[in-house]
């Protein structure tokens, strides 16, 4: 039994009163926190203090890290985002320079901006035919260094969104020659190090700090996530101090007790979760090799879990696509571009899911290629924005609002992404170019979300910096 899931649950029995937060005082009051109430508490007699543990939070914490191989490891309530932000306000000097892959993220470029930082990008490059991001290489992180000596941090991804897998190893050798930190969003890779039929985790592999969002593939609540620290190069004193201004000083125990929880089931039950995981997983690509149009995303080391589906005859776009499996079989994939749709498995999935999801590709599989639409659909930019003004001089400059078939040319004044995942397309300070505003307007009229357009009178408008 997880230890603060025990302390809780026997403090629920005592006969305590609680004349302090929260305002509930643990009744049963409202149908969501009937279910949650008599554990819900604050930083009493007992029970620790996430910002600075000295009993239950840190035994429970300390055993986090021993599971992951991690040095120490810090309990996020804030999600991976408060991660990100402490990671990379902690190694990078405010007005310092940070290399990092453009598909950060968003809270990568919020940390640029908070702390004033000059940005140098890494361009992995894009699928030949899903066009999503690639995961970015060694030679391309030891070419960037090469040319700039005055980056003080490297900030990656790996597994990307759609699950492709950075050798971390490598890229760990070549930062650490320069002897600077790698930081790596491991967001979608709580799970990984578990079992040998999947990556191993950026924490075995030599990053100096790994934020994994536990919530997204293990059995835990959303907003949960988790920090490992390695090695010596990361200054403990100053991340601590960045988690306490990023996160809440009201930490909740229902979340760190889920979060406990979650990593002990998946490290006891290891062999057990992931062999059912696997075997599932298995024979749903089996039967899908039927297929004649929908195909699927392969590559080598890939993350097992993430289905990334395509109708290669382009009979059905990724939002229509996504739509159908939506409406007419009920199953709701995580996202959709222009041209794919992403379906994640975990842990935590049924038989039943997968056998339906094999079953409804199946069918929409007869329907493919009777009308085919010609071409291919972009799914990424191919060429960048050119950067006029950095991150932190632009967000705060006077802006105008512009429809988008006239903002060629013009300097953006806040973020344009397609959610999820949320990676920025545009960056404020960036400029317009004629390719990107035909990009966004094909997003539009799509159906896809893309955040940061305002949509008015059947016209798209953008933020643009005002001249001056």
């Amino acid at each position: 039994m997880a230890d603060l899931y025990q302390k809780l649950e026997e403090y629920a029995h005592t006969d305590y009163y609680p004349y302090h937060m929260p305002g509930h005082k643990r009744h049963l009051c409202g149908n969501v926190l009937a279910q949650t109430a008599r554990w819900d508490i604050t930083e009493i007699d007992g029970f620790d203090n996430l910002h600075a543990p000295e009993g239950i939070l840190k035994s429970v914490q300390e055993k986090a890290a021993a599971i992951y191989g991690a040095k120490e490891s810090f309990f996020l309530v804030n999600g991976s985002t408060a991660g990100i932000l402490s990671a990379v306000s902690a190694t990078v000097k405010q007005g310092g320079k940070l290399l990092m892959t453009r598909g950060c993220h968003k809270a990568v470029y919020h940390a640029a901006y908070l702390r004033n930082l000059e940005i140098k990008y890494l361009y992995p490059g894009q699928h030949e035919v899903f066009g999503c991001n690639l995961a970015v290489t060694a030679s391309q992180v030891e070419q960037a260094l090469k040319e700039d000596s005055d980056i003080q941090a490297v900030c990656i991804v790996s597994p990307t969104y759609e699950g492709l897998v950075a050798d971390v190893e490598e890229i760990a050798k070549v930062v650490h020659k320069r002897g600077i930190p790698l930081i790596v969003d491991e967001a979608h890779g709580a799970h990984l190090g578990f079992h040998p039929a999947w990556p191993k985790s950026s924490v075995q592999l030599g990053a100096d700090i790994v934020i994994q969002s536990l919530h997204k593939t293990l059995p835990a609540p959303t907003q949960t996530a988790i920090l490992h620290v390695n090695g010596s190069l990361i200054d403990r004193r100053e991340l601590k101090k960045f988690l306490r201004i990023y996160q809440s000083s009201s930490p909740s125990y229902l979340l760190m007790a889920a979060m406990e929880e979650a990593i002990e089931i998946t490290n006891s039950r290891a062999t057990e979760l992931f062999g059912s995981f696997l075997a599932n997983w298995t024979e749903m690509c089996d039967k899908l090799q039927n297929c004649r149009y929908i195909h699927f995303l392969k590559e080598s080391g890939m993350d097992i879990g993430k289905l990334v589906i395509r109708d290669k005859s382009h009979t059905f776009p990724g939002q229509q696509l996504y739509d159908i499996l939506l409406e007419k079989y009920h199953l709701q994939m995580e996202m959709a571009t222009g041209g794919y749709v992403l379906a994640m498995f975990t842990i935590g999935d049924t038989k039943e899911g997968y056998e339906r999801l094999t079953e409804a590709l199946l069918q929409i599989d007869e329907e493919c290629g009777r009308e085919q639409i010609p071409g291919q659909t972009n799914e990424n930019m191919q060429t960048l924005p050119q950067v006029k003004y950095k991150l932190c001089e632009s967000w705060g400059k006077d802006t105008k609002e512009m429809l988008l078939k006239e903002a060629v040319g013009y300097i953006a004044g806040e973020f344009i992404n397609l959610y999820p995942p949320g990676i920025p397309l545009i960056v404020p300070g960036e400029i317009f170019t004629e390719e990107l505003c035909g990009y966004l307007q094909d997003c539009m009229s799509k159906g896809l979300n893309v955040q940061g357009i305002t949509e008015r009178d059947s016209a798209i408008f953008v933020s643009c910096i005002a001249k001056e």
